[in-house]
């Protein structure tokens, strides 16, 4: 199949988030498989690339005709084409202050990426778009499937990593391409301009990051307004979990690590542990070290960490260290608890990635306590590198840790439903009880490395997706 991604980021040349991870991983593996995949990106101005141009046109935007240029490059043996244009240039971030400037570039990009690849003579089997960003392309396509030969046979793919980001207030940009709002019924008033309605509403098929985050949309808490247009659609809606790079992620290899490590030299882990523990000045000895890789942002349920954990720190049978930055309310209730805590809180409000790989290869657990979480890949690491996560069951968390009370068997992790301190904390405690067991927490590390969140599995399933996604649109015809 021949398959185009339009997204904002796709690693490693643009990442800003775990967006970025998934459109390179994804691309990768279904070229593997045997796919002429493609991925369009808008070109950033602080991108350098070298590439060869493959084309200029003009892209009608408002009254005139602005000219955009597509140099081809490569990430990772995955061809990519940079779309350029006035719209695009404005700015060196992927994404700017404001949304009415995303908007107008993004939209931008996703029409004129259209246009260049049929100047290419490059006809897609599935035009396949993640998020919001560039949701223009899927209402565009649902038009030209009645006008334009070249496009007639196209599926149209959404996949959603987060309902939450959505542009609704593009009716200008859209007016800029020659495109109108949505006037669909089962779009709310308030999004048949916004870029991710559109695109749900004319996608052919639509994936959320797993299985339980497709479940959660269609319902009002996690539907970000959206919850009936999904429902609406629900037939054509599905989960296909996230993968991560295990060459990449992979503790036998990992030079950020002071010692490497497999499920079956697991002893040698407790070098890491040691390490990161001088590495952080908190006490080094056996004492349970959580950990923590995330933004600070309210999805992440670090608020809810900073009011569950005064009690449990308290009894001193833990320390906690957390990588990350963001907001400034959640930094500042992260800080007085390190102030309550100075002997036991290390904080660090940065990137670097470095360092998170060697909390992954040396924290005892890794906290994931979100609101709500459409895959994480947080957990996915942790499990690869034998840190016992504790999660919240919501979205992909839940679909990927098994809790080790619920199913000492196959328990991989620890896990609470309710988005409480309370919840939170009983969770905390259960795991310094079983972490006073080493046998059992022996088992639990060695099951979570031995499972398989690779590319690979997620791969066979966009297959099969794209192959009903061709099919929709064969039987259908023009909308």
């Amino acid at each position: 199949m021949k398959v185009l991604m339009l997204a904002a980021e796709a690693a490693p040349l643009v990442k800003v988030g775990g967006l970025g991870d998934v459109v390179g991983g994804i691309s990768a593996e279904l070229r593997a498989l045997g796919h002429d995949v493609r991925i369009a990106l808008p070109h950033y101005g602080f991108i350098s690339a070298a590439g060869e141009s493959q084309s200029v046109l003009s892209v009608r935007w408002g009254r005139a005709k602005v000219k955009s240029s597509c140099i081809e490059t490569a990430i990772e043996g995955t061809p990519c084409l940079l779309i350029g244009g006035r719209p695009i240039a404005p700015g060196e971030s992927v994404y700017a202050q404001t949304a009415a400037i995303d908007i107008r570039r993004f939209v931008f990009f996703a029409l004129a990426a259209l246009h260049h690849v049929q100047a290419l003579g490059f006809q897609p089997d599935v035009v396949h778009v993640h998020d919001a960003h560039p949701g223009a392309a899927v209402h565009w396509l649902q038009q030209a499937a009645s006008t334009e030969p070249f496009w007639r046979r196209t599926a149209r793919v959404l996949t959603i990593h987060n309902m939450v980001y959505q542009y609704n207030e593009a009716a200008e940009a859209l007016a800029l391409g020659g495109l109108k709002p949505a006037s669909d019924n089962r779009v709310p008033t308030w999004a048949r301009a916004g870029l991710l309605a559109l695109a749900i509403r004319a996608a052919d098929r639509i994936n959320a990051v797993s299985p339980t985050y497709a479940k959660e949309i269609v319902a009002q808490e996690h539907g970000a307004g959206l919850h009936a247009l999904l429902l609406a659609r629900a037939g054509r809606l599905s989960g296909i979990l996230n993968g991560i790079d295990y060459q990449c992620w992979d503790a036998a290899t990992d030079s950020a690590l002071a010692r490497n490590f497999t499920a079956e030299t697991l002893p040698a882990r407790e070098a890491n542990k040691r390490a990161l523990q001088q590495e952080t000045v908190l006490p080094v000895g056996p004492a349970p070290l959580l950990g923590m890789v995330s933004r600070l942002d309210h999805q992440k349920g670090l608020d809810l960490l900073a009011r569950a954990l005064p009690a449990v720190l308290r009894e001193g049978k833990a320390a906690l260290v957390v990588l990350g930055s963001g907001d400034g309310n959640i930094q500042a209730a992260l800080q007085q608890l390190a102030a309550d805590f100075p002997e036991r809180v290390l904080l660090n409000f940065r990137f670097d990635e470095g360092f998170a790989r060697r909390i992954y290869g040396g924290a005892d657990m890794m906290l994931v306590p979100s609101r709500y979480e459409p895959c994480g890949l947080v957990q996915m690491i942790a499990l690869r590198y034998g840190a016992v996560p504790l999660v919240r069951a919501t979205g992909g968390l839940r679909d990927t840790v098994t809790d080790c009370d619920v199913d000492p068997a196959s328990g991989t992790g620890f896990v609470f439903d309710a988005f409480t301190p309370r919840a939170l904390r009983a969770a905390l405690r259960r795991a310094l009880t079983r972490f006073e067991d080493r046998s059992f927490w022996r088992g639990m590390q060695r099951r979570g490395m031995a499972l398989d969140f690779s590319w690979a599995a997620a791969g066979r399933r966009y297959q099969a997706l794209y192959r009903k996604a061709i099919e929709d649109r064969s039987a259908r015809g023009t909308d």
